[in-house]
Order: structure tokens, then C-alpha cells, then sequence
């Protein structure tokens, strides 16, 4: 049961080979068999998911149901849902329990899908590890023989990635503001995805960035993926920010093939610290595609170098912006003081951990008088130079093919001394948020010490049944099938 993919799980439901109360009773088995070593959730829901798995047997019964009907999912702890806590992995929001339902988890209740529970995160989704939780540490389910070192599963959707890679649900949402999606996905061996800015809903989620965050699927598969993201994605009035236009079926384009598509190579992803087993993925990747029927184009992206500096001045900026509401006077935890200033102070310095406060303190600062300028302003026009560079790109190529990350995932605290290096995680990553464009990491390899590495396509804007299909062949090329020590246990 837990070898099906979300698309045979889904089918095996609709020929009741099994009901979905058995398939949401072995999940929360495992879950709770597994969690323990993980940490990959803050907050199971076993007693809803039963009675959302009740009432999606009672559909089928009918002859009834959705997309989803009867699937159980992980649901990123950073998606407001009515009545369960919402944290954020966060001290601040710890008491937390929304009276609402975000615009994305809303869609996936309406396709019938099952929530097992809320996964960790870093906390206010700020991070490339998931070291940064209040709620500990994610584990990745991945682990090397005679290396007990547990190591991160990336950041911040960990709880959702390595839910998925260890068979303790069947997909999982997760967010995207730099990486966030497609760097878990490579650490842990899985398909995720960041569609276009604008393709979900941002409604109902705890905001970090809120030009860069955008909602996404974490799948085993790039099928799975494409059938999660049609059920997630949707116009919604309640977001200014939310495209009006039509969701495709992602699901088909997967099958589509590439011949005859153009596929650009970015040479501004090339470095000479590249490590080789990376650069080899890649060039593998090209000759699969090649070999599927695409030509291989050499593209410029010039303004990629100031993609990393840009992000780390315009995010934090919007992150200082948008904590400021967390204050102990509406919602959350409160910290007593002697007056309304050392409230706020006392709140704030026991709610927020040291990552959100070093971003929050660097977004003030580059906003504050007589730096806004030299900082804030100065990016935004840098952020316009990497969108056009993307535009120019993609009036000569289909797709782009980058790795995703640069290096295989490492050994829990190994580079937590050192906040540039973690933000180096997301060198490959970054630019498609600062475009808004879309971007899907797929299992491609394995490195020399047999962990996972994955594959970034780049897409043109909304056009990611393009992404879906150049992935789709890039799956069937790699026949990725290797599998987490922790996957067979539980």
C-alpha cells in the first residue's frame, strides 16, 4: 500500500480495493510509528483524518467524489486550517487556532482529500534546513549505511518533504519563497514543485515574503505532483495577487513528450566550485532530453549573480514588514511587561527564534531612513534586470534545465555557524522566485555516497505544462527508484 503512488492510490480507491479508511488507518499507523524519528509533524489529526476518510468512503459509495477523494496529505503547518493549531513552527503562534481555512487547503477538502496533520517547517517558513523550528528539528529519512548522523531534509517545507520520502503521506502543500519546495525535494529524494506567482492562492497562508511565497505540491512523482497542483491552484478573489486564469490539466501534459521542444542551458549555473558529480547529473540530464527529441540551447541569464544578494534585501524587508502584526495584542502568545512597549518587547524577543529575528532586523534596516535607497530600492530595479533576463531566455527556448541544488543533503548543525552558507543553498533556486516564474526539482541520481540529487526545469510564466512535460521525460529517462532507509520500517 504505501509503494502506490497518489494516481494508483487514487484509482485503487475508485475500484474499492481498498477503502479509505484503511488506506488513512495504515498512514497513521506508520505515522505514528515513524514520526518519533522524524519529527516531520507538529501536530497530527488523526480523529479528523478518520472522519474526512469516512466521509470520502461514503462518496465513492455513492459513485461521488473528487480528484483527491479519499488521499491522505500532510499539510505544511504554515496553511491556516479551521480549527486545528497553526503554528509556523513558531513560539509566537504556538496557541494558535485559526477560525478560517486557507483558499489552498479549502480546494483540497473540496476534492476530497484526507489531512493526517500539520508538518514542520522552519520557522516562519526561514530557513534551508529545518534546523530552525521552534517545534525541533526535521530528520531526513534518507541516512547513509554506518552513518547514524541524522541530516537535514531542507528547507523550510521539511516536514512536508520528508513526510512524503518516508511513506507517512501520500503528498503534501508547501510554500516556495526561495527554494522552499525545490530544495526539500532534492534532499529527500521526491518531485516538488513552485508554479507561477499568482497560480495559488496565498489567502490563509502565514506570509513571509509576500511578493516571493507562492503555494506548491511536494509528490513522489511528477504525475502526482501535476494532480496535487490542479486541485491547489485557482483564482480567488480574497488575493490580490491571484491570476485569473484558466488551471490546465497539468496532469496530461506530464505524458506529452519533449520532441521538438527547445531546452536552454543557463551558463551563469556553471561554476568552477561546481562539484563534478552536479555538473555530471546535468550534462546527463541534456543527453536524456537530447536523446528524447529536444535541442539543446545555450542561454545567458547575466543578472543571476545578484539573484542571491537581491533576495536577501528584499525578503527580509518584506518579513519585517509582515511580523510586525505578531505584537501579543490580537492573537498568539503574549509576554506580560510593565507597560505596552516592553509587552511588545517581552513577546517578541521570547516568540520569534534567532533566524526570524536576524531577518526581521535586517528587512528594518534596510528599510530605515537613508538606506532605503541604497538597499531596498537598489534590488528592486536588480529584481527587474533578472526578470527580463528570464524574458529574453524564453523568447528564444521552452524550458530550462539547471540542478537544483548545489550539493547533496548535509549532516544536521554542519553549517548552522554560518548564515551565508546556509543562504548559499539556494544559489539555484532563488532566481525563479525573484521572476516569478515557475520551477520543479525531480529525483534524477544519486551522489557518490548514494544520496539523492535532483533536477530543476524552468518554465515560462503559467506555462507549466511545459515544466510538467519536459519533467515528465526527464522521469522517464532517470527511472529514479531508489528508496530512504527509513521507508522500509514502520
Amino acid at each position: 500500500m504505501f509503494e502506490l503512488s497518489l494516481a494508483e492510490a487514487r484509482d485503487a480507491l475508485r475500484a474499492r480495493k481498498f477503502s479509505a479508511a484503511e488506506l488513512t488507518e495504515a498512514y497513521l499507523s506508520r505515522l505514528e510509528a515513524l514520526n518519533p524519528k522524524l519529527n516531520a509533524y507538529i501536530t497530527p489529526t488523526p480523529e479528523l483524518a478518520l472522519k474526512q476518510a469516512a466521509a470520502a468512503d461514503a462518496a465513492l459509495a455513492r459513485g461521488e467524489g473528487g480528484p483527491l477523494t479519499g488521499i491522505p496529505l500532510a499539510i505544511k503547518d504554515l496553511f491556516c486550517t479551521a480549527g486545528v493549531r497553526t503554528t509556523a513552527a513558531s513560539n509566537i503562534l504556538r496557541p494558535f487556532v485559526p477560525p478560517y481555512e486557507s483558499t489552498v487547503t479549502a480546494h483540497l477538502l473540496r476534492d476530497g482529500a484526507v489531512f493526517l496533520g500539520k508538518a514542520n517547517l522552519d520557522e516562519f517558513a526561514m530557513g534551508s534546513s529545518n534546523m530552525t523550528s521552534a517545534f525541533g528539528a526535521v530528520a531526513n529519512p534518507w541516512t547513509l549505511p554506518g552513518d547514524a548522523r541524522p541530516r537535514v531534509p531542507g528547507g523550510s517545507s521539511g516536514g512536508s518533504a520528508a513526510a512524503v520520502a518516508a511513506r507517512i503521506a501520500l503528498g503534501a502543500t508547501a510554500t516556495d519563497t526561495g527554494g522552499s519546495i525545490r530544495q526539500p525535494a532534492s534532499f529527500c529524494g521526491i518531485v516538488g514543485i513552485k508554479p507561477t506567482y499568482g497560480r495559488c492562492s496565498r489567502w490563509g497562508i502565514v506570509a513571509f515574503a509576500s511578493s516571493l511565497d507562492q503555494a506548491g505540491p511536494l509528490a513522489r512523482t511528477v504525475e502526482d505532483a501535476a494532480i496535487l497542483l490542479g486541485s491547489m491552484a485557482g483564482f480567488d478573489p480574497k488575493d490580490s495577487t491571484s491570476a485569473d486564469i484558466a488551471v490546465p490539466d497539468f496532469a496530461a501534459a506530464c505524458a506529452r513528450g519533449v520532441k521538438g521542444l527547445r531546452i536552454g542551458v543557463p551558463r551563469e549555473y556553471r561554476s568552477d566550485d561546481m562539484p563534478p558529480e552536479i555538473e555530471a547529473l546535468w550534462q546527463q540530464g541534456l543527453a536524456w532530453l537530447k536523446d528524447a527529441g529536444a535541442e539543446i540551447v545555450d542561454v545567458s541569464l547575466p543578472h543571476t549573480k545578484y539573484g542571491l544578494a537581491t533576495y536577501y534585501i528584499v525578503a527580509p524587508a518584506e518579513a519585517s514588514s509582515n511580523l510586525a502584526r505578531y505584537d501579543g495584542v490580537r492573537f498568539g502568545a503574549r509576554v506580560e511587561g510593565a507597560d505596552l512597549i516592553e509587552m511588545y518587547e517581552n513577546t517578541r524577543a521570547a516568540g520569534f527564534g534567532a533566524e526570524v529575528k536576524r531577518r526581521v532586523l535586517i528587512g528594518t534596516y534596510v528599510l530605515s531612513a537613508g538606506y532605503y535607497d541604497a538597499y531596498y530600492l537598489r534590488a528592486q530595479k536588480v529584481r527587474a534586470l533578472i526578470r527580463r533576463d528570464f524574458t529574453e531566455a524564453f523568447g528564444k527556448v521552452d524550458a530550462l534545465l539547471t540542478p537544483t541544488t548545489p550539493s547533496a543533503a548535509f549532516v544536521q548543525g554542519e553549517r548552522m555557524d554560518d548564515p551565508v552558507k546556509m543562504y548559499l543553498n539556494d544559489v539555484f533556486t532563488v532566481p525563479a522566485n525573484m521572476s516569478g516564474i515557475p520551477g520543479l526539482s525531480l529525483p534524477a541520481g544519486l551522489d557518490s555516497s548514494g544520496l539523492p540529487l535532483g533536477l530543476q526545469v524552468l518554465g515560462k510564466p503559467f506555462d507549466e505544462e511545459t515544466v510538467f512535460a519536459v519533467a515528465g521525460a526527464l522521469e522517464k529517462a532517470a527511472h529514479f527508484t531508489a528508496r530512504p532507509a527509513l521507508q522500509a520500517e514502520g
